[in-house]
């Protein structure tokens, strides 16, 4: 019988790092763009946009595992 193969860990930690990084740029921008919280910097998010976009975080860390994968969990094959 075959042992499944192990995922090394810092492919784990890398793409847990690029979720995060993806989802607070890509998500918080869009909703600064909807909110009008855009900078010439970028974007800076208050009050109950922020909220939001913490809650968009733990919903994608909570719920994509459970159907196959974030994105970049599935990019770096760390899923068994």
């Amino acid at each position: 019988m075959a042992e499944p193969s192990t995922v090394p860990t810092w492919r784990k930690v890398l793409a847990a790092i690029l979720d995060f990084l993806t989802v607070f740029f890509g998500l918080g921008y869009v909703i600064a763009l909807v909110t009008g919280e855009t900078t010439d910097a970028g974007f800076s998010l208050d009050g109950l946009s922020a909220l939001v976009l913490f809650a968009c975080i733990f919903a994608y860390f909570w719920f994509l595992p459970k159907f196959g994968g974030t994105l970049w969990q599935r990019i770096l094959r760390t899923q068994p």
